[in-house]
Formats: C-alpha cells, structure tokens, sequence
C-alpha cells in the first residue's frame, strides 16, 4: 500500500517565503519611480532605464543562478543572490546619479535571479511527487503575487514616513534574513537514470535544436513585457491620469484619498487576484494541455489589455483592469515552468527554464524602457499599452504548434 505524498513540504514552504520577500521589494520599484524623479530632477526615462537593466540582468542571471544550483548546490546559489540583492539595494540607497542607479540596478537583478522562480521551482520542482508537481509549482509562483499584495502598499506606506533611501536600506536587510532559512531547503534528486547520465551540453544541445523550446522562448517575450510595464510604470500612470476623477469618488469616501494610494492598490490588487489564477493554473495543468492554457491566458491578456485602453478611464476601471489582469498576471509560470519539466525532464530543468526566462526579462527591458521613453517623447503610454496587445496577441498563437511530449519519447 502506498502512501499520498504530502504537498506542503518544508522545502515548499521555505521556497515562498523567499520568493514572497523576494518579489514584495521588486514589485515596490514603481512606487519609488516619481519620488526618486522628483527629488534628483530626473526624466522619466532615467529611472525607468533603471528598473529596466533590473529586469536585463535578472534575465541574464537566471540561467547562470539555475547552472551554479545545479552544480554546486541550491543553497549556496540562494546565499550568493541573497546577498547580492541586498548589496544592489544598499548601494542603489546611495546613488545620486542616473548612470549609478541603473549600474547598481544589475546587482538587484542578479539578487532576483538568485532568489526567484528559476532557482527556487527548481528545487520545488525536485522535491515533488509527480501528482503534486504541478500544484507545488504554482504554490510557489503565488507566494510571489503574495510579496505583490503587500510590497507596494508597504513601501508607499513606508515613504510617508522617511526617505526612499532609508526604505531601501531596511529592504536590504529583510533580503540578507533570507539566509537564516536555509537549512530548511533539502531537496532530493530527482531524475531518471538517462538523465543523470546526460550532460548539462547534450541536454542544452537538444533543446536548442527542438523548435518547440524556441516556441517557448519567444511566447515567453510578451509575459515580461506587460507585467514589466505594468509593475513600473502602473502606479505613476494612475496618479497623473486619474488625478481629477479622485475626488468626491467612491474611493475617496472609503479612504483611497490619493492617485498614489490608488496607484498602490491597484499593484496590490494585481497580485492577489493573481493567487487564485495561479493555483487554478497549477490545478488546471495538472490535468489539461499546458500549451493550450497558455494560449488561453495570452489571448485573455490580449482582449482585457485592450479594452482597458479603449474605454474612458477611472478609478474603478483601474481596479477592474486589476482584478482581471491580476487573475492571469503569473499564471503562465506554472505552465511555462511545468511544460519543461515534462518536455525535457527535472535534471537541468533550472537551467533550460533560465533560458527561456532570459526572453521573459528581455520583454521587461523592453516594456518599462520603452514606457519611459514613449512617455518623455509623446507624454503618454497609449502606444506601449498596444504594442503589449499586439505581442500578447502573437504569444497566444506561437504555443500552439508546441509540441508537449518528453523529449526522450520524442528521441528514442
């Protein structure tokens, strides 16, 4: 008689406190963005460069963070982002130039990539049976829409009582407490014996060669497009463009007083209404096509991104667009990251979910790069807004030639 595994594992609850905290400080840089403008005098352009070499070099660390766990352990690969991402932080605190802000932004992305999805699904991923991987996956994933929930609000919170610079600081050390975790992240090795004695080279030659890893990658593209612009650029696009329409408004009567309070609420929001679509994604993945899921949440996206765009703003447009969006915003995390471990296996599941997460971050560069730059030029976000429907819409169509079967089937 065999025993149910049980789901929630100590090293599935130690992997979400560390993504929760995690992504809580990354979600809070668009609340810094006109306070940090406002104080140095700064364009527009210049802070949201920063936050888009953040998202950059998360991309170009993640695969470099899942190789390190998968060579010399997980948690030394934990240790080493944690501490890097407190280092960005403390050295971001005292930057007071353009071009020093967006170098230290580099090691807060590294420090991401080291204590985000690449590495700790990973684990996660490893320490599951296969009836709960999928379920285990998305668990995780929400814990980040978790840290959302509250990390902007609290960082807003926070900035009415002492500088940015302070907040930073004080980031900078709950990161570093990250370690004290640790011992609790053990997670077994799991993988078939081909796999084991598969090369990190063979099996990165294979995907490479398979158009269905490209198909992924490139879909990939669109997901850190919008929830990039969305996450930096969301919160100053709702003070200046909802200014007027506060006041005498339902929100001002229940106490959202402020565009910047609003602004805030609509991150928080994003992110728990993103907790039930991520479970329910984990949920759905176990049971039906993972590639037609994601067509499906990419296509949503598409239509909800555009009618946003389409009908008169106000404040509680913002909040519908951020309950609907919020319900599909990491949804596609689970299934992405899931869709790999099944296609070509758990050994280097790190490493080829790095990759693809790299086309993620190049879509972040892009969406919170070209939102500041558009802004500065036109005073508007209106075309970055539909040039994220229409990549969302060639997201929706690349997953569905994906071909989801394990690569060995495919192979032997």
């Amino acid at each position: 008689m065999t025993t149910k595994s049980p789901l929630f594992t100590p090293v599935l609850i130690t992997g979400c406190i560390i993504i929760l905290v995690s992504f809580a400080v990354r979600a809070s840089f668009g609340v810094f963005q006109i306070p940090i403008a406002e104080e140095f005098g700064w364009a527009r352009a210049e802070f949201s460069l920063a936050i888009a070499i953040q998202n950059l070099a998360w991309g170009i660390g993640q695969p470099i963070f899942g190789a390190i766990a998968e060579k010399v352990g997980d948690r030394r690969a934990i240790i080493i982002g944690a501490i890097v991402y407190a280092a960005g932080l403390v050295l971001s605190s005292f930057a007071v130039t353009p071009g020093a802000h967006q170098f230290y932004e580099v090691l807060v992305g590294f420090g991401i990539a080291g204590t985000g999805f690449g590495v700790i699904l990973a684990v996660v991923g490893r320490a599951s049976s296969d009836a709960n991987r999928s379920m285990s996956l998305a668990i995780a994933t929400a814990a980040g829409s978790g840290g959302q929930v509250f990390g902007a609000p609290v960082a807003e919170w926070m900035l009415s009582i002492m500088s940015w610079q302070s907040v930073f600081l004080i980031f900078a050390a709950v990161v570093l407490s990250l370690i004290l975790l640790l011992p609790l992240m053990r997670a077994p090795q799991v993988a078939s014996k081909q796999e084991l004695e598969e090369s990190m080279g063979a099996i990165l030659g294979k995907a490479m060669r398979d158009p269905t890893f490209s198909l992924i990658f490139l879909g990939f593209f669109s997901c850190g497009y919008q929830l990039a612009f969305v996450t930096a650029h969301f919160p100053a696009f709702v003070t200046e463009m909802c200014a007027p329409l506060m006041a005498g408004s339902l929100l001002h009567d229940i106490g959202i007083t402020s565009t910047s309070r609003l602004g805030a609420l609509a991150i928080s929001l994003i992110g728990l209404a993103n907790i039930a679509g991520t479970l329910t994604a984990g949920w759905l993945g176990n049971r039906y096509s993972k590639k037609y899921l994601l067509a499906g949440i990419y296509l949503g996206r598409t239509f909800i991104a555009a009618a946003f765009i389409l009908v008169p703003m106000t404040p509680v447009t913002v909040l519908l667009f951020s309950v609907t969006m919020g319900a599909l915003w990491l949804a596609t995390v689970p299934l992405t990251s899931g869709l790999i471990a099944h296609i070509y296996g758990l050994r280097y599941m790190g490493t080829l979910y790095g990759i693809v997460f790299f086309s993620h971050q190049l879509g972040s560069f892009m969406g919170v790069w070209l939102g500041g730059r558009m802004y500065d030029i036109t005073g508007s976000y209106t075309m970055v807004w539909w040039i994220g429907v229409g990549v969302g819409l060639f997201s929706a169509i690349v997953h569905l030639p994906v071909r989801e079967r394990p690569m060995t089937a495919a192979t032997a």
